[in-house]
């Protein structure tokens, strides 16, 4: 039996995969993007090469801009803004102004990605970012991850990692990364400023006997005995399938108890496959 492709491993491609079919939607989406402060604004103006450049959008949301002076980006969308530019630029300066405006450099929002994952911690957000394109720039999840992702959405003033309150379900958004390596992209929301990503650790069983590489390993919601075996390597020539067993501790007693391939392991189970009798 050959051992899986790990799931962390085709989690990660699918996400790259995503990534590269939705980009053009994400770029439209990123004109929507609330500009604020400390976000480093690219603005061209079509043929007026010396109004072009870079500029630091400041602490009251304003910056200076050649011809007109102050102007407020801050609480506005991209597309907004560009609209009120082109405005000013045409209020006796040019006819019919073409002025373009992007984001060079994110710096007022981000949100945070705890758990497993290869790089936890904060990620600026980017127009449109969705939960797939955090968990990639996260590095992906790692193998010890639980098929389970919660995504918690700030309450205002936050600034930081907000935890997961149970008696506010309405605040949580959950996802599950088996759906995403299947292709279904109906879990992949869009993300707000401030939320915080949980990826949880999978729990674990223990697998022994007639196996390639007995020990510990994660699991998933509904892994069976066939998927335990998988994990560990597969079985050796010399397995008992006919024989497996399971210890399970159920109510503080010891259980041992016969299965077959197709049952369902719980989490802290200890998968024995004993060696045939010839």
């Amino acid at each position: 039996m050959r051992s899986p492709i790990p799931r962390h491993l085709g989690f990660l491609a699918a996400a790259f995969l995503v990534l590269s079919v939705v980009g053009l939607a994400a770029q439209e989406s990123a004109a929507d993007y609330v500009i604020g402060p400390q976000d480093v604004l690219s603005i061209q103006v079509f043929d007026q090469a010396d109004l072009g450049g870079r500029y630091t959008v400041e602490v009251d949301g304003t910056f200076s801009f050649p011809l007109i002076g102050r102007i407020k980006a801050g609480g506005m969308t991209l597309r907004n803004f560009e609209t009120e530019l082109k405005k000013r630029l045409a209020d006796g300066y040019f006819k019919n102004p073409q002025v373009t405006v992007g984001v060079e450099q994110y710096r007022s929002q981000r949100i945070f990605v705890m758990g497993e994952v290869r790089t936890p911690g904060p990620v600026a957000l980017t127009g449109g970012m969705t939960l797939i394109e955090a968990l990639a720039r996260a590095g992906s999840t790692t193998s010890a991850a639980s098929g389970e992702i919660a995504v918690v959405r700030a309450p205002k003033g936050a600034t930081g990692p907000v935890l997961p309150d149970p008696n506010k379900t309405s605040d949580i958004f959950h996802a599950n990364i088996r759906d995403f390596e299947g292709g279904s992209m109906k879990q992949n929301i869009e993300l707000h400023d401030g939320d915080t990503i949980f990826v949880p650790r999978a729990e674990s069983i223990y697998v022994f006997g007639q196996v390639r590489s007995p020990g510990a390993y994660a699991i998933q919601k509904d892994t069976t005995i066939i998927q335990a075996l998988a994990l560990a390597g597969g079985v050796t020539e010399n397995a008992a399938m006919n024989r497996i067993t399971i210890v399970r501790i159920v109510n503080g007693d010891t259980r041992k108890i016969k299965v077959k391939p197709t049952d369902v392991v719980k989490a802290g189970d200890t998968v024995m496959v004993p060696e045939r009798y010839f």
